[in-house]
């Protein structure tokens, strides 16, 4: 969800993967914009080995900060959105142990990315990635072991900020001295009959005209005639 406003109300219904059970919930969520706006670099990485459950927590969201400033030598990082990697196409996991479904985390910055960054994001990279292989990597990962980073799904965008449009000037309400209202002056009226008649005449013509052939082809083309 990307969230403009204060103040947002919504209904979470849950499930159980197992029993099928199901459990709703009314949550009533107040959005504070950031304070220096939208951060105008960001990186999106997929992590294979979890869940999106696993990644809301706000200490595992912190761990996963401290590993991304290891590569990207940042320390004003904070997670934009996480997102399923089941909403974004991906394929249910096999009911296998181990398995996971994948998450997308966005991680924002106000400083440049990394050389390393860079560089697993450049086309040689994406060459690479098309072939099957790893990407470029100029760095130690520091994700490992505790998150698998599917680096050929890294994504790294540079927001730029959008020019505020000047909002209206309200006045007082009130009229000025000397500012009585002026009505609208009367329209000329317009001779309306030529736009009638071909309205009505044009449409009788045609049907007039079908009539006729109809009435040709049915009367004087029988047999014998």
């Amino acid at each position: 969800w990307h969230l403009q406003g204060s103040l947002l109300g919504s209904q979470v219904l849950a499930y159980n993967r197992h029993t099928y059970e199901t459990v709703a919930q009314q949550l009533v969520i107040t959005v504070i914009p950031a304070p220096g706006g939208e951060p105008p670099y960001q990186g999106e990485f997929l992590v294979g080995n979890r869940n999106v459950e696993e990644l809301l927590p706000a200490a595992m969201r912190e761990i996963f900060l401290q590993a991304t400033a290891g590569v990207w030598e940042r320390d004003d990082l904070h997670v934009i959105n996480v997102t399923s990697a089941l909403d974004r196409g991906g394929r249910v996991p096999l009911p296998i142990e181990g398995r996971k479904e994948g998450v997308y985390v966005k991680v924002g910055s106000r400083g440049t990315f990394s050389p390393c960054l860079a560089s697993a994001a450049s086309p040689e990279s994406r060459f690479h990635c098309s072939l099957g292989q790893q990407p470029l990597a100029s760095c130690y990962d520091t994700f490992a072991p505790h998150f698998t980073i599917r680096w050929c799904n890294l994504s790294l965008l540079q927001v730029w900020p959008s020019p505020t449009v000047p909002g209206p000037t309200w006045g007082s309400g009130v009229l000025e001295e000397g500012g009585d209202f002026q009505p609208p002056t009367e329209v000329t009226p317009q001779d309306l009959l030529p736009g009638y008649l071909v309205t009505l005449l044009v449409p009788l013509a045609v049907a007039v005209l079908l009539c006729l052939l109809l009435g040709h082809l049915m009367c004087c083309r029988r047999e014998g005639v």
